[in-house]
């Protein structure tokens, strides 16, 4: 028997992915913790987690307002100045950040959450 699917959401409210994907597991009754960043920052560790799986690439969110309203459109830092730069700034950041023990997604991902339930049951 596999232990009940518990999911933390790393965004803010005021997204509109990050409150689709609130939505997607509270209306599959998926325990969910939902992380504000808008209230408290990822740590630099957290980020780094999604960075070793996906490149600090993707977890940027190069069309954004903020990124562009800080002019980092030609910034070419290193994976741990970015890594900083994103914990500092968690506008910067494509959200949703979903963890689900060790499986993680970056932005909008329906069909990789449905397998994450799937593969629960």
């Amino acid at each position: 028997m596999h232990s009940p699917l518990q999911v933390q959401v790393f965004g803010v409210r005021k997204d509109a992915d990050t409150r689709k994907a609130l939505r997607f597991f509270a209306e599959r009754r998926i325990r969910t913790h939902f992380a504000d960043l808008d209230v408290r920052p990822a740590s630099v560790g957290e980020l780094r987690r999604f960075a070793q799986r996906f490149g600090v690439e993707a977890l940027l969110d190069r069309g954004g307002r903020r990124f562009a309203d800080l002019g980092l459109g030609a910034a070419q830092y290193g994976e741990a100045r970015w890594l900083d730069r994103l914990a500092q700034e968690p506008l910067l950041l494509r959200m949703p950040l979903v963890r689900a023990s060790q499986r993680l997604s970056i932005g909008p991902a329906e069909d990789e959450w449905r397998a994450w339930i799937a593969d629960r049951r």
